[in-house]
């Protein structure tokens, strides 16, 4: 039997199809060009009274999620946006950019054309409120008196490891510390709170009467001073990128790093947990991206407190939100997907008999470690859900695995290794671990055998031992040497250090320094290694990120080098931003705290692509090997991004930019100073950059 159907039906329904088919045509009907979407995404046109508007950001909330979570893209030259991707929810969508105040939130839910309404900020006040917190310290100027203009830079940026000058926090000083008859007055007490006060307030008074200068900046600021230099907006690639953002651990946790897969298999784990060892609150923060999903592990240590009594906080008061034990750091994942991260497990002084003079351990007797070492080592299996506890002799602290599943550690003057496949058969954490000081070959027989110490003079007879700084390391994949850069204000040195097949007695060391003309300020930082064997270290007072290429150097050992015996190996790349008010333009406002390399395309920018949080900027400093190009991948909203360190992945590798992100965290040690204050959670950052701005 045939059926009839009403031709009136009937035309309803193609109208309706073709209606839902041709969303992307309404949406360039409105905005002047295409805007294709999909039923994930939010797209349209934003335009102010000035007409379209590029390069600003449209960011899209919500909280209907298990976890709090935002994404964020750039418009194209058109003021053209494609939200793409978007978890089933109701969303708040709002405009940000440099020029204008934020607009008003408007609701929407992904397949939804929305056309945005961009507001000009109506002075250059208003408009500097979402600057990047550098832009506010520029309005510093630098005060004249004992310490060089130099010195007092440096003793600024030695604030920015832990937390933003410049954002709302530090120039609008919080009325809950009370009433007082100065300015300096009240900057004496602020920087006396938290664990860190005693080391704060020293450094602080230190500078004499020249610290009156930041009371002056923020007086300023209160009577209405703003900085005149203008943030500029994302271009070219730069608008390509798209941050997405979970809320995760407490409103107290502090400084985080993170471990997506391992950085030697970047596919490992796909679309697994992220893991961010949390500092200050003795966690695993978990972030599920598949569930939009957060949780927490305890980390367990069996060391006592740490910061069980400090000063009243402004924000905080008298609560013990500093208290801690494990004290977690750097997590790393290896290839049974488990993470690995420094914490401690007991008392610095609790050096085990193994580490020390006298012990049978062969790297005891060639170079004895006595202690105290600040933290150990944890595993935590994800399958059992346990954690082991293991002893180092070393401090250990950024680590990387080697090819031969060793987890490599920095450390002051040596460094140390963790071989975890020998531990999996052994469970025997001393014979398991090794590690080797820097001693130079200065007397060029290609073995290191007798040396003279730091103190000595440099016998051209003998080898010589060095000090050095390795709070970033990084391993060469083409050679396996090993390399350190040092985190001292004025640090200037880079160690290369070959264990040998018979480490320690065949350890070898080479240190390197720049030439003073590319390295204005000193302050080494992070370092990292591409796929070529390039060494990549940024510089922290110099807002500067150096490559060196070993193999232009004409001496390598000898009495001679002992630093700058290589000037033809470096190569440096500038950061562009503001400076000191009225200092020389290598004065800069802002710093960069680690390198990161994109070996594999994580991001998508490319292979072997360099990356360094800039920690007073709310962003990564980038630069592409190949060009030479150098990018600013900002992060917007909340205004106090501050990257200490990244992890790359790729999920899926035949799903072009979709399959593939890079991972940060928020990682200041103060997220009540992040936009939003007190009860502000931090941050995990997804950033994926795609073939242009309106791809979805």
């Amino acid at each position: 039997m045939k059926l009839r159907v009403n031709p009136r039906l009937r035309l309803l329904a193609v109208a309706g199809a073709l209606a839902a088919s041709l969303t992307w045509v309404h949406a360039q009907q409105r905005g002047g060009a295409t805007v294709a979407i999909d039923a994930d995404d939010i797209g349209g046109v934003v335009a102010s009274a000035k007409g379209p508007e590029a390069g600003v950001w449209v960011i899209a909330e919500t909280t209907d999620l298990p976890a709090k979570f935002a994404k964020m893209v750039v418009t194209d030259d058109q003021g053209h946006y494609v939200l793409p991707d978007l978890p089933q929810a109701s969303y708040q969508v709002f405009v940000r950019g440099y020029g204008l105040v934020d607009s008003a939130r408007v609701p929407a839910k992904p397949g939804q054309h929305l056309d945005l309404k961009a507001v000009v900020a109506p002075d250059g006040r208003a408009a500097a409120q979402v600057y990047p917190a550098n832009y506010w310290l520029s309005l510093l100027k630098i005060p004249k008196g004992d310490l060089s203009d130099k010195d007092v830079v440096i003793e600024t940026k030695r604030c920015f490891s832990c937390h933003q000058v410049g954002d709302v926090a530090t120039r609008e000083i919080s009325k809950n510390l009370g009433s007082y008859k100065s300015g300096l007055e009240k900057w004496d007490h602020h920087v006396t709170m938290g664990p860190s006060g005693p080391g704060m307030a020293s450094n602080f008074k230190a500078m004499g009467a020249q610290r009156k200068a930041y009371a002056d900046w923020t007086d300023r600021i209160a009577e209405g001073a703003y900085p005149k230099q203008i943030p500029p907006r994302p271009t070219g690639v730069e608008r390509n990128l798209v941050i997405s953002m979970w809320d995760w651990a407490m409103p107290t946790s502090r400084r985080s790093d993170v471990a997506a897969t391992d950085e030697r298999n970047p596919t490992l784990n796909a679309n697994g947990l992220i893991y961010g060892a949390i500092q200050g609150s003795d966690i695993l923060a978990v972030l599920d991206p598949r569930k939009n999903e957060t949780s927490m592990i305890k980390i367990p240590s069996n060391a006592p407190l740490l910061d069980s009594d400090t000063p009243a906080s402004p924000y905080w008061g008298t609560e013990k939100i500093w208290q801690r034990q494990a004290d977690p750091r750097s997590p790393a994942m290896d290839s049974h997907g488990r993470v690995w991260l420094t914490a401690r497990i007991r008392a610095p002084q609790q050096q085990p008999a193994f580490c020390k003079d006298g012990s049978i351990n062969k790297f005891a007797k060639y170079f004895p470690l006595s202690g105290p070492s600040a933290r150990q080592i944890e595993m935590y299996d994800p399958k059992t859900k346990q954690f082991t506890m293991i002893d180092s002799c070393f401090a250990a602290d950024h680590n990387h695995f080697d090819e031969k599943d060793s987890l490599v550690f920095g450390q002051n003057s040596a460094i140390g290794w963790f071989d975890t496949a020998m531990f999996d058969k052994t469970h025997d954490a001393a014979a398991s671990q090794g590690w080797c000081p820097a001693v130079l070959d200065t007397n060029g027989d290609g073995k290191i055998t007798e040396w003279t110490e730091p103190n000595e003079p440099v016998d051209p007879k003998k080898d010589h031992r060095i000090n050095f700084g390795c709070y970033s390391d990084a391993i060469n994949p083409i050679d396996g040497s090993l390399w350190c850069s040092g985190i001292g204000e004025r640090d200037t040195t880079l160690v290369r250090l070959e264990r040998g097949l018979n480490p320690p007695q065949t350890c070898k060391a080479e240190v390197y320094v720049p030439p003073p003309d590319k390295m204005p300020l000193p302050g080494s930082g992070g370092v990292a290694i591409g796929t070529d064997g390039l060494v990549w270290q940024n510089w922290r007072g110099a807002h500067e990120i150096l490559s060196f290429d070993r193999r232009k150097c004409k001496v390598l050992n000898g009495p001679n080098a002992t630093g700058q015996q290589c000037a033809e190996g470096w190569t440096v790349y500038k950061k562009e931003g503001p400076a000191f008010d009225g200092a020389p333009d290598d004065l800069r406002t802002d710093m960069l705290y680690l390198t990161e390399i994109d070996r594999d395309n994580t991001l998508g920018l490319g292979k072997d692509v360099v990356l360094a949080g800039d920690v007073n900027a709310d962003s990564f400093f980038v630069v592409m090997p190949k060009t030479g190009q150098t990018l600013t991948l900002r992060v917007p909203y909340p205004l106090g991004f501050h990257s200490r360190a990244a992890s790359g992945r790729i999920d899926d590798p035949n799903a072009g930019w979709k399959g593939r992100g890079f991972w940060s965290s928020y990682s200041m040690y103060s997220p009540w100073h992040q936009e939003g204050g007190k009860g502000t959670r931090p941050k995990i950052v997804k950033f994926q950059a795609r073939p242009d701005p309106l791809a979805k």
